[in-house]
């Protein structure tokens, strides 16, 4: 993890804003960050607090070479405090986001600062656990903002989704934002800026970060994770400006051809009446556990969207491989405007029972039978 502007993904207009922000010396007590997950809204913040407290900051960057900077390298900078949603110990005693720094840190200095709140919550072992900003983190910040600036003039509080935040926190938040204390700026970088207390959003400059365009997201791929064109294409497409969602879809890669497999196999048995098949297809299904099975009906869902829409012969419309395409190309008559619906409603019907851990073998062997009509319904 580096965090400097140069390392942010596309967001060249924004970079822009923060850097002429940053430079001028007239730099706002409260900036928000928002927009949707996977834009690069943390890095964007992490660049921005490394340069507001760079000794030596140059046109386009932090210098990389100062004390300051290389104490944000291990992100132990002393004027750089971090406030993010933490789940509470079964004991239930008050704690703060301190009592996690440890897991903050290294979950930060692993993703660049692109990551999600399941990540977070993975990190911190939070099982079924809800995450929030509890109301004696707000005394936390109020006491690490009293002190003056260790390293420089300026002391930086970056907030990660403060939507989060209870009720207590947030009003005790908005009577620091009304009185800041001198010499601070306050980065909050949010996904649902609605959720935040309107009184605060008011007492901050907004900043909206957009979705990342595919063709940055097609980059991105290429370079780092070496895939060839086609297929960076084809997943930054389908990432819908969500560089998180592109990487995860490119770690279900080999997963992915495994549920083309069992979805091809599916549609062929059922639709060749295979009952003996069928049978043994539902135990190999039942056999992935409870986590893949939903991700192999979420497949499912996607493959019969893309199946459909291929009947109009739009391609920018659609995001397949190759693989899948050459599927496509034969299977789409079999998915039309009178069976689309209820071969969707019977997948998530799936779904719904595999959350609810109905016996799997049943509930794949009774998909692939409703699969035998609906197919028939062309």
């Amino acid at each position: 993890m580096t965090a400097f502007f140069k390392d942010v993904i596309g967001q060249a207009h924004v970079r822009r804003q923060l850097l002429a922000i940053s430079a001028s010396g007239r730099v706002p007590h409260a900036l928000l960050l928002c927009g949707p997950r996977g834009n690069g809204k943390m890095p964007l913040a992490l660049a921005t607090a490394r340069y507001l407290c760079c000794d030596n900051p140059q046109p386009d960057d932090a210098c990389g070479q100062c004390a300051s900077c290389k104490a944000f390298n291990r992100l132990t900078h002393p004027d750089i405090h971090f406030a993010f949603p933490i789940i509470k110990p079964k004991s239930g005693k008050d704690i703060v986001c301190d009592d996690f720094i440890d897991e903050w840190r290294q979950t930060l200095l692993k993703t660049g600062g692109y990551l999600n709140l399941n990540t977070w919550l993975d990190a911190m072992n939070a099982q079924n656990k809800q995450a929030q900003i509890f109301t004696k983190e707000t005394d936390e910040i109020q006491r690490k903002l009293a002190y003056k600036p260790s390293m420089g003039h300026r002391k930086v509080m970056l907030i990660w989704l403060p939507e989060k935040m209870n009720a207590e926190a947030s009003n005790k938040l908005l009577k620091l934002l009304e009185e800041p204390p001198g010499g601070t700026v306050f980065l909050l970088v949010s996904e649902e800026p609605e959720a935040i207390l309107p009184t605060i959003r008011s007492r901050t400059q907004m900043l909206v970060v957009p979705p990342l365009s595919a063709d940055e997201i097609t980059d991105t791929l290429r370079q780092q994770y070496m895939l060839p064109p086609e297929d960076a294409r084809h997943l930054a497409i389908r990432a819908h400006g969500d560089i998180l969602l592109a990487v995860e879809e490119l770690k279900k890669s080999d997963e992915s051809g495994r549920f083309f497999n069992l979805f091809v196999s599916m549609m062929r048995l059922s639709y060749a009446r295979k009952l003996k098949e069928m049978k043994e297809w539902s135990e190999e299904v039942a056999a992935l556990g409870r986590e893949k099975q939903k991700s192999f009906l979420e497949y499912a869902q996607r493959m019969i969207r893309e199946s459909f829409i291929n009947n109009f012969h739009v391609t920018e419309l659609t995001a397949m491989t190759r693989q899948e395409e050459q599927f496509t190309a034969r299977f789409s008559p079999y998915v039309n405007a009178r069976n689309v619906e209820g071969i969707t409603y019977e997948l998530e019907q799936a779904q719904v029972h595999v959350e609810k851990n109905v016996n799997s073998k049943m509930v794949f062997f009774d998909l692939a039978l409703h699969m035998i009509v609906l197919l028939k319904n062309d």
